[in-house]
C-alpha cells in the first residue's frame, strides 16, 4: 500500500533539524518524510512553510527560529539572505569544519558501506578572502550597472560590492568596471534577448598580488577599450593584464575560445609550495592557493613516494599535482581530456625544470586501458575526477594495473564513497580519509582518501 505524504505545499510544519544536506540546507523528517529547510541547523526547531512537494521529499521556506543552535552566528555578510555565493555564513567555521567532517562520514558509511575507515578532522582554511578568481555577471537595474552573484536558484544579478570570500583586488575590479560601464555607456548583455556587449568580468589574484582583468564580451567590438585599460591602471597597482575574452554562444558557458589582449602580459603567475605556474585567462588552478597546498601535500603523503615509482596521475588538469608528484617520483603520467590544459601542463613542466613528467591527451577511461595493455604498471595512481566521481572501466583498470596505493582527491562525498565500495569488490581497501575545506562559508568539501590493496 503506498503511504501518504504528511505535508502539502502551503502548509507550516513545526520540525526537527538532524542534519545538514549537502548543499548546506537543514534536513529533518516529518513521520519518516524527509524535509529540506535552507537556512536551518542541525539542533534547531524551526518553523517553516512547505513551498516544494516531491514523491520522496519537500522543501519548506524557514519561517521563524523555535529553538536556535550554539553554533548558530550572524552572518558577515549584509547581502547573504539574497545571494547564492556562500550557503553557511550563519554557521561557526568552527561547526563547518565538523559539518563537512560528518558529510564525508555519512557517505562514506550510507553510500559507500565504508564503516570503518576512519575520516580526520577537516584541515581549516583562511575564513575569509581566499577566492583569487572572481567571475561575476554584469547587468542593469534602474539604468545603472549591477556586477555580482546570482542570487540563488535564479539568473537575477546580486549587486556585490564587497564580496567577503574575494580578495580584495577583485572587489576593486568590480567596482571600477560598474564605474567604466556607466561613464562610458558600455552596452550591457541581456541574455534573454541577447544583444548589448560585456557579459562578465573576471579578476585572478597571483600570490604576489598581481592581477589579471579579463572582459567577456558577446562580440569582438569593445569600444573606449582604451580608456578603461587606463581606468583600470590607475585604480589597481598591481594590474599586469587586461584581456577581452569573446563568447558569442547564447548558453551558460562563461568563456569563449578567442582572447585578445588589451594590455600587459599574457599571463600571471602564481606559486603551490616550490612550483610556478603561469596562469592563463582560460587556465585552470585552484581559485584557493594557500589551501590547495595544503590539499596537495597531503596527496603527496598518501603516495608515500620513495623515488623509484612510476605514478598516474588520471585526471590532471594543468598539472599541479602530477608536478608535485614527479618532484619525489621516478616517473609520472599525467592524463586529461582537455587539450589546452595538458598545453599549460607541459608548459609548467617546462618552467619548473621537470623532465620525469609526461602529459597525454585524452578521456582517462580511454588511455587508462591503452597504457595497461602497453604494459605500464604504475606503483601508485592518483585520481581527481570531476563530480560525477571514476567511470567503472577506471576503476576496473586500475585494479587489473594491481597498483600498491590509489590516492584518490574527491570534490563529492557521494562518488567518493560510490567509488570506494566498487574498489573493494576489486580487491582495495581505503585506509583512512583526509576532508579539507577548499571553500569556507560554502558547504563544498575536498576529500584525500588513501586505498590500498588488500
Amino acid at each position: 500500500m503506498k503511504k501518504e505524504i504528511p505535508v502539502t505545499k502551503g502548509q507550516s510544519i513545526e520540525i526537527n533539524i538532524e542534519r545538514l544536506g549537502t548543499g548546506g540546507e537543514g534536513v529533518g523528517r516529518v513521520d519518516g518524510f524527509t524535509v529540506f529547510v535552507q537556512g536551518a541547523l542541525p539542533g534547531e526547531k524551526v518553523e517553516a512553510v512547505i513551498e516544494t512537494v516531491k514523491k520522496n521529499y519537500a522543501a519548506g521556506r524557514l519561517l521563524r527560529i523555535i529553538e536556535e543552535s550554539k553554533d548558530r552566528t550572524a552572518p558577515q555578510c549584509p547581502i547573504y539572505e539574497e545571494c547564492g555565493g556562500c550557503q553557511l555564513q550563519h554557521l561557526s567555521y568552527e561547526a563547518q569544519l565538523k559539518m563537512k567532517k560528518q558529510q564525508v562520514i555519512d557517505a562514506l558509511v550510507h553510500i559507500g558501506g565504508q564503516k570503518d575507515v576512519p575520516v580526520h578532522e577537516t584541515l581549516g582554511s583562511a575564513p575569509w578572502n581566499y577566492r583569487n578568481k572572481m567571475q561575476f555577471p554584469v547587468g542593469l537595474e534602474k539604468g545603472k550597472a549591477v556586477i555580482g552573484c546570482f542570487a540563488q536558484g535564479s539568473h537575477d544579478i546580486i549587486n556585490t560590492e564587497n564580496c567577503l570570500i574575494q580578495k580584495e583586488e577583485n572587489n576593486i575590479i568590480a567596482a571600477v568596471m560598474r564605474e567604466a560601464v556607466e561613464k562610458y555607456h558600455i552596452p550591457v548583455y541581456n541574455e534573454d534577448k541577447h544583444t548589448g556587449v560585456l557579459r562578465h568580468v573576471m579578476g585572478r589574484v597571483g600570490k604576489d598580488g598581481s592581477v589579471m582583468v579579463v572582459l567577456v564580451t558577446a562580440k569582438e567590438e569593445l569600444h573606449h577599450g582604451k580608456e578603461i585599460v587606463k581606468l583600470l591602471r590607475a585604480r589597481i597597482p598591481k594590474l599586469v593584464s587586461v584581456q577581452q575574452n569573446i563568447q558569442t554562444y547564447h548558453n551558460n558557458v562563461i568563456l569563449g575560445r578567442k582572447t585578445n589582449i588589451l594590455w600587459g602580459k599574457p599571463t600571471i603567475l602564481d606559486s603551490i609550495g616550490t612550483l610556478t605556474f603561469h596562469i592563463s585567462a582560460r587556465s585552470f588552478f585552484q581559485v584557493n592557493t594557500e589551501q590547495a597546498e595544503v590539499l596537495y601535500n597531503k596527496a603527496l603523503e598518501y603516495a608515500a613516494l620513495t623515488g623509484k615509482e612510476t605514478v598516474i596521475d588520471a585526471y590532471c588538469g594543468t598539472g599541479t599535482i602530477s608536478l608535485f608528484l614527479a618532484q619525489s617520483a621516478r616517473r609520472v603520467y599525467g592524463i586529461e581530456i582537455v587539450a589546452p590544459a595538458i598545453r599549460d601542463a607541459e608548459k609548467n613542466a617546462r618552467d619548473n625544470h621537470i623532465r620525469n613528467a609526461e602529459f597525454i591527451v585524452g578521456d582517462a577511461t580511454a588511455v587508462m586501458p591503452r597504457l595497461y595493455k602497453e604494459g605500464i604498471r604504475p606503483d601508485v595512481i592518483v585520481v581527481d575526477p570531476p563530480r560525477a566521481g571514476c567511470t567503472p572501466v577506471v576503476l576496473e583498470t586500475i585494479a587489473r594495473m594491481n597498483p600498491t596505493r590509489i590516492v584518490y582527491v574527491s570534490c563529492n562525498p557521494a562518488s567518493l564513497a560510490r567509488d570506494l565500495k566498487i574498489l573493494e569488490d576489486l580487491g582495495y581497501k581505503a585506509k583512512e580519509a583526509q576532508p579539507v575545506d577548499m571553500f569556507p562559508q560554502t558547504s563544498h568539501v575536498e576529500t584525500v582518501a588513501v586505498i590500498e590493496r588488500k
